[in-house]
Order: structure tokens, then sequence, then C-alpha cells
């Protein structure tokens, strides 16, 4: 009876669809962004520009793939479904034990009790908030039945698992709406790693969607949110998932590289029947409020070579007040775009001709070069030394370290004399290269090589972002090559030097220990104690983390430090990674302490505190809004004469401040002192140095600070005591 009733809502899903067509919703030209637009949002790039309005026209839908394959989706769908729960209730419901966080123990039963009944229990609040639970480590949907005794968490929005999960199942939503109303094929649809919001990939061959269609989206998603549509689940073969998803080229492609004895997962909410590992909230309803954010190009597997895809960002909340308020705070950051204010303070900009290479201009490389001489002068207190290494390699190299065969597609690679060399991409391979040119001993680990070369990655041209996402950067890279017995200390140091930049910088972060995933290189007990190392190493360092199971890197566990800003945006910049395969790949040893001959392989820990200095760079200039603290300014001080008598004088003050070592100018123009003080304080000058007859007299200068109205007289010798402490203390 289940599966007659899910073919006649099928039907009536196509009548549906049918009916809707008569009167299709018209396509608009793309016109300027309105005021929701993430702040990170880029103007299309030339090569993936949006047609013009003169271009752009009545695009039909497929209404064979959606009168068709939609119903045959939902009827494959329930009669899996259907046959599964039948299965399920012939199990016996023995009884269960559920262990809370609080030590406290539910009874339950056996593949009858779920999450959402143990809420219940609990509170009546917590159950219409509890969107995702965890069983046994693992996240699980809250209305599943368990399969035996456990221990069980729950989870809010306000925990990241929840707000994760809410923002995946919102781009389900999201994908329901694309495929309904342009019967486009689906192909993705996460949560952001930012871990704001979601978006979904598909393809709609030639129609390019802007924020004009976004209304007709969002009136959809708040059907299907009406509608309380459960999201259900069941598992396939991989025979069944390749009968579901036949007629979509993109799943289909999917499915034949998952290995073979993956379980594998499909969702279903309302006429949606998508392929995803899940789990999702308990329904659509809890999605009270969803706006979508921009609409951009993709390529398939971030392919350049292969199909061009359709992207639509979006956000959701559980409330229509905390929707508002990030809008809001869009509209706010958008003053703040790195690109306005670097084209505004004449920082940096970019050319047709280099795309993805950013010029950086005199004022822009002060503070580039001011950023790596901080690193650089903690390097020599921290025990760093820095190297040069060469900017290409044979692609032995990259054969070697596995490069090769994974990252090839994002390289540059060229012919020289019959053989194939590639820009690096990363330093780590050639820092293999120098602990290997010579016998190296215990004595001399930990090593801890640095290194600021020129990197280059082939990024498609569609997913440049200003200095956020490049083809040319420079990171402050550095491989620290230990003893196993150093891992803690060498993990310390490294949270350490992060803490005290980010304190500089104003930044929070958060940490994370991922650990061994599904899939992995080395033995367990390998792993086992470099885990260990790094949980004792968090420990000691004292500031709160989480533990993050199964997403640590193929070849060795990490910990993730997520950065927010003063706008309350997140970013990954800094990275510490353990590494046992890249010294065993290239046959790193050292002799070790101990009988003669005695070899042992050193692990090797990948760091980074800035990350890109490009991206550091953007988003240090939105962090401070563009008013630079004094010690990184390109503008530290001005000095404005009140008259033609005065210049002079002011020219005095100029040069010996600039002969202190600090970045100032004079104003000679002939505006008036007014003017020169309201113009100083727009180009964000920290300190604004009025001299007159009278300080013309005395030695003396009037200073005033960037932001404040009042003015004070120092001598020189003051001043410049003052700018050198504003320095030593970061300010």
């Amino acid at each position: 009876m289940l599966y007659k009733t899910s073919i006649s809502a099928a039907a009536a899903f196509s009548s549906c669809l049918l009916r809707r067509n008569l009167n299709p919703p018209s396509l608009s030209p793309l016109t300027p962004p309105p005021s929701r637009k993430a702040f990170s949002s880029l103007p299309p790039s030339p090569s993936v520009a949006m047609p013009p309005a003169a271009a752009m026209v009545a695009h039909p839908k497929d209404d064979a793939y959606l009168t068709t394959v939609v119903p045959k989706r939902i009827g494959l769908f329930m009669k899996i479904h259907a046959q599964q729960h039948g299965d399920r209730q012939a199990l016996p419901s023995d009884p269960i034990k559920i262990t809370l966080p609080d030590g406290k123990v539910k009874e339950g039963k056996k593949w009858l009790t779920s999450p959402i009944d143990i809420a219940k229990e609990i509170s009546k609040g917590l159950a219409s908030n509890a969107l995702i639970s965890e069983v046994n480590g693992q996240l699980w949907d809250m209305t599943r039945p368990l399969e035996g005794d456990c221990e069980l968490k729950l989870f809010t929005f306000d925990d990241d698992e929840g707000r994760d999960t809410f923002w995946h199942s919102s781009a389900h939503i999201l994908g329901e709406a694309l495929e309904a109303e342009y019967g486009c094929k689906l192909c993705i649809g996460p949560c952001t790693t930012r871990g704001e919001g979601f978006y979904y990939d598909a393809f709609y061959g030639d129609l390019g969607l802007n924020e004009e269609h976004f209304k007709l989206i969002e009136s959809v998603a708040d059907k299907a949110v009406k509608e309380k549509q459960p999201f259900e689940r069941i598992e396939v073969t991989k025979d069944q998932a390749l009968e579901i998803f036949s007629d979509n080229e993109f799943k289909v492609e999917i499915i034949n590289d998952l290995p073979a004895d993956k379980t594998i997962t499909v969702y279903r909410c309302g006429p949606l029947v998508d392929l995803c590992r899940g789990p999702h909230i308990p329904n659509t309803s809890f999605v009270k409020a969803f706006a979508c954010l921009k609409a951009s190009s993709a390529y398939w597997r971030g392919n350049k070579d292969r199909e061009s895809l359709q992207r639509v960002y979006g956000i959701s909340y559980p409330d229509k007040k905390r929707l508002q308020t990030y809008l809001k705070h869009l509209e706010e950051a958008k003053k703040y775009d790195h690109r306005l204010l670097g084209t505004k303070q004449e920082l940096f900009f970019n050319h047709p001709l280099s795309p993805g290479s950013w010029f950086f201009l005199p004022n822009g490389t002060r503070i580039y070069n001011k950023l790596m001489d901080f690193i650089k002068n903690q390097y020599r207190k921290r025990g760093y030394q820095e190297v040069i290494s060469p900017n290409m390699y044979n692609m032995q190299l990259w054969e070697t370290s596995g490069h090769a065969a994974n990252y090839k597609e994002n390289m540059f690679v060229f012919e020289i004399e019959k053989q194939e060399f590639g820009l690096k991409p990363m330093n780590c391979p050639g820092h293999c290269l120098m602990f290997q040119h010579r016998v190296r001993s215990y004595r001399e680990l930990p090593l801890r090589l640095a290194d600021f070369g020129v990197l280059h990655r082939n990024e498609a041209s569609g997913a440049l972002t200003g200095l956020t996402r490049v083809r040319r950067f420079q990171q402050d890279d550095a491989h620290i090559f230990c003893r196993e017995s150093q891992i803690k200390d060498e993990v310390k140091g490294v949270l350490d030097f992060i803490q005290y930049t980010y304190d500089i910088f104003g930044f929070t972060f958060d940490l994370k220990l991922s650990t061994r995933p599904e899939k992995y290189l080395g033995d367990i007990e390998t792993w086992e104690k470099a885990e260990a190392a790094l949980t004792e190493a968090l420990n000691e360092f004292g500031k709160p983390w989480l533990i993050n199971e199964g997403d640590g890197a193929f070849y060795g566990p990490k910990i993730d430090i997520s950065v927010s800003d003063a706008l309350n945006r997140k970013f990954q910049c800094a990275t510490l990674q353990l590494d046992f395969q890249l010294p065993a790949r290239f046959e790193l040893y050292y002799s070790a302490e101990g009988e003669e001959g005695k070899r042992e392989a050193p692990v090797m820990i990948h760091r980074a505190i800035l990350g890109s200095v490009e991206r550091m760079f953007a988003i240090l200039l939105e962090h401070y809004k563009g008013k630079w603290p004094f010690w990184l300014s390109p503008r530290q001080a001005i000095v404005c004469p009140v008259s033609d008598k005065s210049q002079p004088y002011a020219q005095q003050v100029r040069d010996r401040i600039f002969q202190a070592g600090y970045y100032v100018d004079v104003d000679t123009s002939d505006r008036t002192i007014q003017k020169k003080v309201r113009e100083a304080q727009m180009a964000q000058y920290n300190f604004i140095l009025v001299v007159g007859e009278e300080e013309l007299k005395t030695g003396q200068v009037s200073v005033r600070v960037r932001d404040k109205g009042d003015s004070n007289v120092m001598s020189m010798d003051g001043l410049l005591k003052h700018f050198k402490n504003e320095v030593e203390a970061f300010h």
C-alpha cells in the first residue's frame, strides 16, 4: 500500500510540473548584485561572465526529465524504503541501554527507539531543537532507529555538528527547488567548507542563473519548508544506486567511483531523491529562514576541461531574525571588501594579461614585506632556519612525492629539452631533498626548515577570487623533521607560535584534532602514537579543543585551526599536519641514537602560520576595515604644514622620521590645513603631524591620531620614542 501511495504522489508531482510549465518563469538579464550578496563574492571573471541582457533568452525546462525521471526515482526509493522498513519491523526489539553525556542511562528498544524519542523524554524544548545526534561517535539521523547499546549525544544549531547538518539539509531544499523549476541535473550540494551556508552545483545546459532568479527559487524552497517534508533514508547496493540515478550522468560517475564495499545511502525530501551520505535534520520545517546569496560558474569536479555548471550559494537559519542579522552583516562587510579597499588605498591590482597573479604597488609591498619580516623575526627566536629552494622541478620529483598522480591538473607543467617539468605548488618535496642531500644525525633534530618561495597553482579562472584564491602566491611554509619522541613539544611550539601571532592580529581561533580516516597509509600503532602525542600537546596547550573523528589526512593526523576575525567570519589559515608518508616515499633517514649503523625515519610536520601571504593580506585588510595598525601600516605619518612658511620645517620633520625607519609623507599642496587633515584621515594615515610657526619656534609638532579629534604637542624625541613603543607593542 505504501508503494502504491508513493506512485500516486509521484504522478501528482508530474502533473504539477506540467501545469507550472504552461506559464514558465521569465528569465531576466543579469543586473548588478542586490544587497544580499556574500561579502567575499567576486564580480564575475571575464572568462566566466554571465551573458548580457541581449543574450538572455527564455530557457525551457527539460519536461521529459522532470515528468519521467522524478516519479521513477520516487517509486524506486519508496519500494526500497518499504522493504527495509518491513525488514526492521521483523527484527527482535531487544532492550538496549542509551548512555547520555552526563552519564545518565535511558532504556530503549533495538530497531525501534530513535534519538528523537530520547530527546522527547528529556524535554519538549530539546526535541523541537535537536537537529542531529551522534551514536558511538558516528553522526546519526534523529529519526533513525538505534541498533544496540550506545552512547548518545544530541546537537542543536548552536553546535558545529548541528549547524553543518542544518546547512547540508538546506542544500537539499535548494536542490529540490532548482530541479523543480529549471529541470537541471543536480551534481553536489554540501555545506561550505568555511562553515557558513551551503551551495548546490547543477548542470543547466546553456542557462546562466543570476540574482534575478533568486525570488523564484526562494519561493519554491519556502513551499518545501511549509510542507514539512521528512528526510527519509535508505541504504542501497551499487546496482540499485545506478538504477535510481541512471538518468543523471554526474551521479552515475560519483557512484562508479565509490569503492565496491562502500555503503551507499540515498535520501528523499519531497520530490527530491538524492545520493547522499547524510545525515540530515528530521524534516524541512526546521528551516524557518532561507535566502539565496549568489550564483557563479563552476566546473564539474573542479576540472576546467569538464562540464560547466552553475553554483547557487545559500544561507538559512532556524528563525528569521538571525537571517536578517546575517544579511545586515553581509551588507556591512561589503564595504570592506579587500578589492575595494585595495584599490582605494593603492595597495594592489590585477591585470588580464596575468590572471590570478597580483601586482603589489609600493604601499601594498610595504605591508607584504612587514608580514614576512614579522614571521622571519619569530623564526630567529623559535629556532627555524630559512632556506631557498627552486621554483621548478623535473616531474620525477612529483612522481616520487605522489603529486603527479593526485595533483598534476593543478600544476603548471611544461617541457624543457624533451623532459617534463612543473612549477612547484608547494615546498614539501623540495625540503625532503634538502634533508636527504647528506647524512643526518639524531643530534640535528628537530630540523625546522622555513621557505617563502613563490608557489604556483593552476586554479580555474572561474575560481579566482581576489587575493584569497590566486595562481601565484607565497606562504610562510615550514617543515619540521623530528623524532617521534619530539612530536608533542614541536606541536606545542607551533601552537604557541599561532597563539602569539593571532593575538597580535586580534583573531580568535578554534582547534580540532582530526584523526585517522577510513583510508590511511601506515600502521595503526604509528597512528595511535601520533594521535596520542597531538592529544597531549593540545591538553598541555590549555585551549579548549574538539575531536574530529576520521577527518585526518591519509598520510597523518592533523590539527585544524579555524580563525575568527572582527567581522565574525571564519577562515582556515594556519595548518599543522603530521606526515609519515613523505619521509617514506623519499626514503629519509637519520643516524639514530644507540647502536652504530642504526637508522630511523623522521616524522615530518607541515606547518604554516599566515598560510598564503596574499590571503592573509586580504583577511587583515577586511579585518582592520582598512585601518592598518601603526606597526603594519604603509602610511604611518604625514606632516601637514600650515602655510608655505612652515614647509621647510615640515620637510625637516619628515626627513628625521624617515631616517628613523618609518613611512612618512609631507603634504606640500596649497590646500587649507583643515582640508589637509581631512584628506590625511581619509587616506588612513595613523598620525597627522601639523606644523606652523609656533612648532617651528619650539622644534615640536602638533600630533593628531587618525580617528581622534584632539591633538597633543610633542617634541621630536618624544614622538620618535612613542613610535618605537607603538611598533614594539604591535599597535
